[in-house]
């Protein structure tokens, strides 16, 4: 990949750092890429699920479309990177590397449509709404794959720990479904200093709270992987006295949909048992986020052989291990063949803060996207859209 490609997207990604919004509230962003993409020379469609971007660029007869996908959202956090670019947006930043991810398909664009030659339809797919999980499913609702014919769809999300520059990925599960759930405990309160009086939601809300460890540790056969984290537990108590009602919320992450029924199954029977076992009431909301991203065999084939093409064999893994993280492209996958790919973004700098040839954490504070990588990531795309619709290809 030249310099002038990477010297754009640099310049790119920086400007989105510095322009970062929420959900589906990213209009900045969404303006910025359609308007870089329509000056590149793609056919550029906006509006899409309300800020939802697809640019298009279709060369030679082949009907045969692949598309590329960058999430445009940001996070609720403070930034404190110190950086000339930092956000300009109060209380929101890029601490997950959207703006990386927007900028390296961008870098994909400016090449493919100056330098590349290829012969088919390539779909960008710049979507809102990655973090809250909605993004995906609302740009497919409102048409997507109707109006934009695609026979397979890629993407990238950079990892912090993982060595700069290297491309993992694996056929089947990579990353995780997240559900969340709310346990509501009704009881009867009272003074903290007449125990025999209530009907105390607390002591179920701990019952509770051990009891659902049992669903993984004696309900999910070992070799599967499932979490189930309960993180908050609310009260309407007071120091002294012993609450009417206790809210307990948590989530759960599983790599099928079996297990998934499994964990809202157990919850609901451990909550009704230990309710009712103290002459209390229960309710239970469970919640479907994110599904599982699962990945297509021969889409995996094709990712990791323009991975190698781009950054060499020896720093691609086609056989990674998944993880529990959740990831809304699990919604395309679900729709068309798909792969999700993982790009190094390096190493985890001690005392988690960017600088000192090291990176952030996702979702901190002091996240900033390696620059280092944006080659990668564009010649990752390019490669991809040559090798998927080569020239002369007629199918």
């Amino acid at each position: 990949m030249t310099t002038d490609h990477i010297d754009l997207a640099t310049r790119w990604r920086r400007h989105l750092h510095q322009i970062p919004g929420t959900g589906f509230d990213v209009g900045e962003a969404a303006d910025f890429v359609a308007r870089t993409c329509t000056a590149l020379g793609w056919e550029v469609t906006t509006g899409i699920s309300g800020n939802g971007v697809v640019a298009s660029l279709a060369r030679g007869t082949s009907s045969r479309t692949i598309a590329l996908r960058a999430d445009m959202d940001g996070l609720p956090i403070e930034e404190r990177t110190g950086v000339a670019y930092a956000s300009k947006n109060h209380g929101t930043m890029h601490a997950c590397g959207h703006d990386g991810h927007m900028a390296m398909v961008l870098g994909a664009a400016s090449a493919l449509a100056k330098d590349i030659a290829f012969d088919g339809t390539v779909h960008l797919i710049f979507q809102p709404a990655e973090e809250p999980g909605t993004g995906a499913e609302a740009m497919i609702a409102d048409g997507l794959f109707d109006r934009f014919p695609t026979d397979e769809i890629y993407g990238l999300h950079n990892i912090p720990g993982l060595p700069a520059g290297e491309i993992h990925t694996r056929p089947g599960p990579l990353m995780a479904a997240e559900d969340n759930f709310e346990i509501r405990i009704t009881g009867r309160g009272g003074h903290a200093s007449a125990p025999h009086f209530v009907i105390d939601p607390m002591v179920i809300g701990a019952e509770i709270v051990l009891s659902l460890q049992t669903i993984v540790a004696r309900n999910v056969d070992p070799l599967d992987a499932v979490v189930v984290s309960c993180t908050e537990l609310i009260t309407d108590g007071a120091r002294n006295a012993i609450p009417d009602q206790v809210v307990i919320r948590g989530d759960a992450r599983t790599f099928t949909d079996a297990d998934s029924a499994l964990v809202e199954t157990r919850i609901r029977e451990i909550t009704e048992g230990a309710a009712l076992a103290h002459r209390a009431s229960s309710e239970v909301v469970y919640t479907r986020v994110f599904r599982p991203t699962i990945n297509d065999a021969d889409c995996v084939a094709h990712a990791a052989a323009a991975a190698r093409h781009a950054v060499g064999a020896d720093r691609v893994d086609a056989s990674c291990r998944p993880i529990t993280a959740s990831e809304d492209f699990a919604a395309y996958a679900r729709a068309v063949p798909a792969c999700f790919a993982f790009l190094g973004a390096g190493e985890i700098a001690e005392g988690g803060t960017t600088g000192g040839g090291g990176t952030a954490p996702l979702h901190s504070r002091d996240f900033d996207f390696n620059d280092a990588i944006l080659g990668a990531g564009i010649d990752f795309y390019t490669a991809l859209a040559t090798a998927r619709l080569p020239e002369g290809n007629r199918s």
